[in-house]
């Protein structure tokens, strides 16, 4: 046996009788403890030929056997683990879905109906033969994720279509459309053509007033794109409507291949071109229209010749005004004037002629009538700020008449004119020549709207259709004259909106001038007499009576369009009450 070496000889120190003194290098040393650990009495036997571990209060006393997993290495847990005996099941192989997924148990032949309570819109079959005004006003009314996704009619190559160029052709497009004077939805379903026409289907036209916006999202995670436009000058041509309906019905026939290039030089092109009538022709139809409208209230020859020269010379007087750059407001006021004054000039000279028919023949050449059906329209519709704004349109507007014609009145009344309020309504029994005088007055609306000469004549027998149905109401069968004018301006709204679809084009030239028989001049002639006589009672409940008759021509021919599209539905039954805005609450 050797001697143990000098090291292991000498005495061990209190260091080396430590918690954590290293292990003796005998076969079988014991292991040396701290002063809390367990006492060798309680210590259970050591294993023959192993090492002891250094041992603490946070050990596992021994003889307290905890069972291990068979084969497996024992892992740290915590209050978030699986209990052992809990099963948990395991996800099929395949891709990761997503919260955008339908759920397992979804089968699509046991589906129900698509259906959205909350805001109830139907599931939509929109026909291809049905136009494309119907098809984009009732995609517009779904909501984005609802629509059908579009097949790009336009072709740009394979790297698609440039989006800013694509909204900015849209935008301008919306613009001419809203500086004409078409209604908010109308241009709003345009300007959603376009964009669709070259594949760009998540997109949010909005239309007001005066600003144009257009937003497009590629997908939920693409950052939109989005751009705006601001109509600063507005006029009436509906040459140019009718044209740049024509480029969209282009764009959205997917027969028809119309690059970028091309929309853009057809836009110019429409932009570029000059009224169909001079300005002669204009002033000539503003004297007509105010003589036909004299003699459907009870004029003669005299009074159709004044009324006409009074018409004209206001034109040229507000002409005038506008090459000032003078607003709106005083061109209407210095245009009332002339009509007036030589009605009241007659009657201080004792001709023996109707002067309030003159000057009611006047005020039917600058009621706005276009704007106002436009207005009513809107609201009718939704857009309840563009309909606010027009309506405010046509209130200043006509303020500027009603100061024009009372300034006018006050001074003959001032010199002794013996105007009487009752005078033009005396009408004769001549249903011929108010027939006659209706369509006349229709056919220079016409021309001052600057029509093509092609809708014209439908226009100029509309407006006779429309008058013969209010005479015959009224004048026959008795019934009061708002319920009168509504019948015959939903007849006016019906047969535009038929005529629009067979030509595939706006309604608004075959309905805006064929209602200037109906507007209401006599009231509101009538009313500014009598409040410039002192007899403000009367004179309020007549110009009540006149905007009555107004918004009785506004909602009759929006009215007649609603009935058409009832009757003409896009799909089947379910595409109109995909229409609806609301459920009521």
């Amino acid at each position: 046996m050797a001697e143990p070496d000098a090291e292991d000889r000498k005495p061990r120190s209190d260091e080396a009788r430590g918690a954590f003194a290293p292990a003796g290098r005998g076969g079988s040393q014991s292991a040396t403890t701290s002063r809390s650990a367990v006492p060798e009495a309680l210590a259970g036997p050591r294993a023959g030929g192993t090492e002891s571990s250094t041992t603490s209060e946070f050990a596992v006393p021994e003889g307290l056997d905890v069972p291990a997993a068979a084969g497996a290495e024992s892992e740290t847990t915590s209050e978030f683990a699986v209990p052992k005996g809990l099963a948990v099941p395991q996800p099929p192989d395949g891709p990761e879905g997503s919260a955008f997924s339908p759920p397992s148990t979804y089968t699509a032949a046991d589906a129900p109906p698509a259906f959205t309570p909350a805001s109830g819109f139907p599931a939509v079959r929109l026909a291809d033969e049905a136009p494309w005004q119907d098809r984009m006003r009732t995609m517009l009314r779904m909501p984005v994720t609802e629509r059908p996704a579009p097949e790009p009619v336009q072709k740009t190559g394979e790297s698609g279509p440039a989006v800013p160029r694509v909204l900015d052709l849209t935008l301008r497009i919306g613009e001419l459309l809203l500086a004409g004077g078409e209604g908010a939805e109308d241009v709003e379903a345009a300007m959603f053509a376009v964009c669709r026409s070259y594949g760009l289907d998540r997109c949010e036209p909005t239309v007001t007033f005066t600003l144009l916006s257009i937003s497009y999202q590629p997908s939920l995670v693409d950052d939109p794109v989005s751009a705006s436009r601001t109509v600063r000058r507005r006029g009436t041509d509906y040459t140019r409507l009718a044209a740049v309906y024509r480029l969209v019905a282009d764009l959205s026939d997917p027969e028809t291949a119309i690059s970028l290039e091309e929309a853009y030089r057809r836009l110019a092109e429409i932009r570029r071109n000059r009224h169909p009538y001079p300005g002669w022709a204009l002033t000539g139809a503003s004297g007509l229209l105010a003589g036909a409208a004299s003699v459907l209230v009870g004029g003669d020859l005299v009074v159709f010749v004044a009324a006409a020269l009074g018409a004209m010379l206001g034109d040229r007087l507000a002409w005038l005004c506008a090459g000032r750059g003078l607003p709106e407001f005083y061109q209407f006021t210095v245009a009332a004037m002339p009509p007036a004054a030589i009605g009241v000039a007659l009657t201080v000279a004792h001709v023996d002629v109707e002067a309030s028919a003159v000057i009611t023949g006047g005020l039917f050449a600058l009621l706005p009538g276009r704007a106002l059906v436009a207005g009513v329209q809107d609201g009718l519709t939704g857009f309840y700020i563009t309909a606010a704004a027009r309506l405010l349109e046509v209130m200043y507007l006509f303020v500027g008449i009603v100061i024009g014609v009372l300034v006018v009145l006050y001074f003959g009344v001032k010199l002794g004119a013996q105007l009487n309020p009752d005078a033009a309504l005396n009408l004769a029994e001549q249903p011929v020549v108010q027939i006659v005088a209706s369509m006349l007055l229709s056919l220079t609306f016409a021309v001052l709207l600057q029509q093509e000469q092609s809708t014209v004549l439908w226009v100029t027998l509309t407006g006779g259709v429309a008058w013969s149905v209010y005479g015959a109401l009224h004048y026959q069968a008795g019934i009061s004259p708002v319920a009168s004018t509504a019948v015959a301006a939903g007849l006016v709204g019906l047969f535009g909106q038929l005529l629009s679809r067979f030509r595939f084009a706006s309604a608004l030239p075959y309905t805006t001038a064929a209602i200037g028989p109906l507007l209401p001049g006599s009231a509101t002639y009538f009313g500014l007499l009598s409040i410039a006589q002192n007899n403000v009672d009367k004179g309020l409940v007549s110009l009540a009576k006149a905007a009555s008759l107004a918004m009785a021509i506004a909602i009759g021919v929006n009215l007649g369009s609603e009935i058409s599209r009832l009757f003409l539905r896009v799909g089947s039954a379910g595409g109109r009450r995909a229409a609806k805005r609301t459920r009521g609450f």
